[in-house]
């Protein structure tokens, strides 16, 4: 089902019926300052699942997930004075920073070394869907697993739509994905360079 939403103004009553179908375990596909995302509800075991299924996902990989802001994301990883300045600079934009998970968390989306990955995209879409849903927001790229991310949604919806509850369209995306940074032990390292920039880091 596709259900195209005002990328600059969402509306209100269509954002609802987005976070109706994500509270009755719905998997959804959506738009992220980055590329397309694929997600649920991060407490709903049947949606986690379900996308692992989707993606044909090693289950040794960890997910990350959207938070409504930085004072959400305390509630789901260990944030330090040093990991709060980075991620207050850096957000909301293309980055993912990596931090340890606090006990919130299920099991499902973390690895052995209890990380998760955290994302506030600068899309107003996806963020007005957070916010109304209450919870965080699972985040992988709409794609199957090692295949490139799809830009259109409407191609989303022919090639996955059908595994999908509902595709979001926010037009075409044409980005490269999150640039992902490790911020654990307050050390930062560089895991997958992408949309967001890296050179402060060297001014740090």
């Amino acid at each position: 089902m596709l259900v195209s939403i005002n990328p600059e103004n969402p509306q209100a009553r269509l954002i609802d019926r987005v976070v109706d179908c994500l509270k009755q375990g719905g998997v959804i596909a959506y738009p992220t300052d980055t590329t397309y995302g694929i997600g649920c509800d991060i407490f709903n075991k049947k949606g986690v699942k379900k996308i692992y299924q989707i993606k044909q996902r090693d289950p040794r990989k960890p997910f990350s997930f959207i938070c409504a802001d930085l004072s959400d994301v305390a509630n789901y990883a260990q944030v330090s004075n040093f990991a709060f300045k980075i991620m207050k600079r850096n957000f909301p934009g293309p980055y993912t920073f990596v931090l340890e998970a606090t006990r919130v968390v299920p099991d499902l989306l973390t690895t052995k070394q209890r990380t998760v990955g955290i994302r506030i995209p600068d899309n107003a879409i996806v963020m007005g869907i957070v916010r109304q849903l209450g919870h965080p927001l699972v985040t992988t790229s709409a794609n199957m697993s090692d295949e490139d991310p799809f830009h259109d949604p409407t191609m989303i919806d022919e090639a996955m739509g059908k595994m999908l509850d509902m595709v979001v369209d926010g037009g075409i995306l044409l980005g490269d994905p999150s640039t992902v940074i490790s911020l654990v032990d307050d050390k930062i390292e560089v895991l997958r360079q992408g949309s967001g920039d890296t050179s402060w880091i060297h001014n740090l």
